[in-house]
């Protein structure tokens, strides 16, 4: 990890067409009305013209918008009611979430009765609002925040229940909202019976336009009819993605969807991938850092979607991190751009309107891995120095134009980066951390290398190294593990042998590489950086399935990696039969280009054998390549595949190997549809 001074520690399924055409599923987006409805729809009398945003409200975003929604952490449930509601506008001003910029609390479906009173108009839920919407609107108000309601451009809402959608009554519900003081509209797309999208989400534009009221409108689509290609000017965020889970790989998957827009976002309309999931539980708080962090470098919108009455304290520090929420309201409105991503590591950068740029160095992978980038890759112009500030760690210092740290599994450093005059008076960054990944057997001992590498121009003196580990285990210093001093620019390598106990269990074992220095000022350093060893176990002599054995690491473009059944791209579980070319196997893995996943072999193993292709689930549009590596060589490719070809046999001769793995590329064309099989893959030992 990068030490700095004080630190001590796209729509993807057939399937949602249909539930968007007859209204089954829980999805959401926000969408207008149309004035050419199909057969049997109610029926509005105003007809209007596809029109961009009036100049009146284009003030609503000129930043993303950032509040509360309550769809993910309640759905319909009892507990969505007036109460919460209330509640959480005490909490925006008590926890200080008003002060770091959030507004808006919004609710989400199930508000209204499921049925219109005898006017055509909707009724609020007397159980839950037994004062009214507008009565919760005023006290939301009363608070200084704003309040937002949801529906859908539909005949109906997307829960099962079905509530009353707005489509043909898309004016009556724009000045039932407008009366009631609603300030914001999430626009579902449920129940929309066929009618064209960009017909249904204007006729409520031109509604909300109608009642003089100013109205953020929140066109939540799911993607499907890019959106995001005429949606500007028509509301002012577009849904890019189906609707997030509170889970890792959900989280992962729609980040990658919407990172690939980021053309079309700026100040007055953004790409939405949907609200944050921080504080529900079901990501760790390393993991909820990311998905805060890579919203923000994302100009997302940033709408809580977590209970905060019972969330943690640890989500209130993740969600009101003022310097993270100051990249995503960056007045510039870019939204940032991917550098590169490679084996799980990721450089997003984003163009900040003081000329800087917010760096985030993500790692998709289950180990730290070290990333780093420059400051001319991210869009900087040449000079002697920058200034770095960690908007996690709250700590400057300087660099010579490199950019790294050791990140941990799931993790995200998120830096500015910016010319500074001064960058001399701060102290250079250090990065340090082990290099790979070590794998041992219980019993068995492994080498581990680290190196602590000044990024800065100014030398660090008295710098030592400590690797630590778990009770048992031994660790054994190979090389020196200290210098007196280390100058800017230059490179500290450490070696360690490390053995893990008899008996102990497969696994992921952590140690910390703890690094000390002190700055030429004098002022003391401590920081510390994960590090990984794996105890595995070989494969058994004999002829074996892979798809029985635990793989060391895996990463893929879509959803987890599936044993023995097809990608589903969400969850585990959700895939289908292996079938390629007609032909069905039990056994296999089920990956997304791209993918990679690696195994333990201990030198021990000879051959490696598979039946390769697309998925016949992928329909034409996939494209995929397979290779086989052994201790990173490539030692088997197909080349290009589509579904339109039958299973090709891939074979490779990993004699001696440590570890081999298995990739997946998409084929250069992009990955959309790329589920891609290895069917009765067997390894021999």
């Amino acid at each position: 990890m990068a030490h700095f001074p004080g630190w001590r520690a796209r729509p993807r399924s057939s399937a949602r067409t249909a539930l968007a055409t007859i209204g089954a599923g829980l999805l959401c987006a926000t969408v207008l009305g149309s004035p050419a409805l199909a057969e049997g729809a109610p029926q509005e009398t105003r007809t209007t013209a596809f029109a961009a945003a009036p100049a009146d409200d284009d003030h609503l975003a000129l930043t993303p918008p950032m509040g509360f929604n309550n769809w993910n952490s309640t759905h319909c449930r009892a507990e969505f009611n007036e109460a919460m509601v209330k509640g959480m506008a005490d909490l925006f001003v008590e926890k200080g979430l008003k002060a770091a910029g959030y507004e808006y609390i919004n609710l989400d479906d199930c508000w209204a009765l499921p049925a219109r009173d005898a006017e055509g108009k909707l009724v609020p839920d007397p159980k839950r609002f037994p004062h009214g919407i507008k009565a919760v609107a005023d006290y939301v108000h009363d608070k200084g925040l704003k309040f937002g309601i949801y529906t859908s451009a539909g005949i109906k809402t997307c829960d099962v229940l079905g509530f009353p959608g707005g489509l043909g009554h898309e004016y009556s519900d724009a000045q039932q909202f407008a009366d009631w003081g609603v300030d914001y509209l999430k626009y579902d797309n449920c129940n929309n019976l066929g009618v064209d999208a960009k017909k249904r989400y204007t006729t409520m534009r031109e509604a909300l336009k109608a009642t003089g009221r100013p109205i953020l409108y929140s066109i939540c689509e799911w993607g499907e009819n890019k959106p995001w290609e005429w949606a500007n000017g028509v509301g002012h965020a577009w849904r890019t993605t189906g609707d997030i889970s509170d889970s890792w790989d959900s989280m992962v998957s729609i980040m990658k969807e919407n990172l690939a827009l980021d053309e079309y976002a700026g100040p007055g309309g953004w790409n939405d991938p949907d609200m944050l999931e921080v504080g529900n539980g079901g990501m760790t708080d390393t993991e909820y850092r990311t998905h805060f962090s890579m919203w923000s470098i994302m100009a997302a919108p940033l709408l809580i979607g977590s209970d905060l009455r019972t969330a943690p304290q640890s989500a209130f520090d993740i969600l009101s991190n003022e310097e993270v929420i100051a990249v995503d309201q960056d007045r510039l409105g870019k939204q940032g751009k991917v550098v590169s991503s490679e084996d799980g590591r990721w450089v997003v950068a984003k163009e900040l309107a003081d000329g800087g740029r917010a760096v985030a160095l993500f790692n998709e992978s289950d180990r730290p891995q070290r990333i780093s980038t420059t400051a001319r890759a991210v869009g900087l112009p040449q000079a002697a120095g920058y200034r770095v500030r960690d908007l996690w760690e709250h700590s400057d210092a300087h660099t010579a134009g490199k950019v790294a740290a050791t990140v941990p599994a799931h993790g995200t450093v998120l830096v500015r980066v910016s010319l500074d005059r001064g960058w001399a008076q701060l102290p250079p960054a250090v990065a340090s951390g082990a290099d790979g990944r070590a794998i041992t057997e219980a019993g068995g001992e492994t080498g581990l290398s680290a190196t602590t590498e000044n990024l800065g121009r100014l030398p660090v003196r008295s710098l030592t190294t400590r690797l630590t580990s778990p009770e048992g285990w031994r660790v054994e210093a190979d090389s020196p593990s200290g210098a007196p001093l280390l100058s800017g620019g230059s490179p500290f390598r450490t070696t360690w042998r490390v053995t893990a106990p008899q008996g102990t269990a497969p696994g992921t074992y952590d140690l910390t590489f703890t690094t000390t220095y002190r700055t030429l000022s004098g002022t003391p350093v401590r920081a510390s950086s994960p590090v990984q060893v794996k105890v595995s176990v070989a494969p058994a002599d004999g002829t074996t399935l892979i798809s029985d054995l635990t793989p060391l690491a895996t990463t893929n473009g879509w959803g987890p990696v599936e044993k023995d059944r097809s990608n589903g791209e969400a969850k585990a579980g959700d895939g289908k039969a292996i079938t390629i070319g007609g032909e069905t196997w039990d056994k296999g893995l089920g990956v997304h280009a791209a993918s990679s996943v690696e195994y333990y072999t201990a030198g021990r193993c000879e051959r490696f054998t598979a039946r390769v292709g697309l998925d016949d689930e992928a329909g034409v549009r996939g494209t995929a390549a397979f290779e086989i590596w052994a201790d990173g060589e490539r030692k088997a490719a197909t080349g290009v595949l589509t579904n339109l070809q039958g299973a090709q046999e891939l074979t490779a001769d990993v004699s001696g190997a440590r570890t081999v793995r298995l990739v997946v590329t998409d084929g250069g064309d992009g990955k959309d549809y790329d589920h891609a099989d290895w069917a009765d893959p067997r390894i021999t030992c």
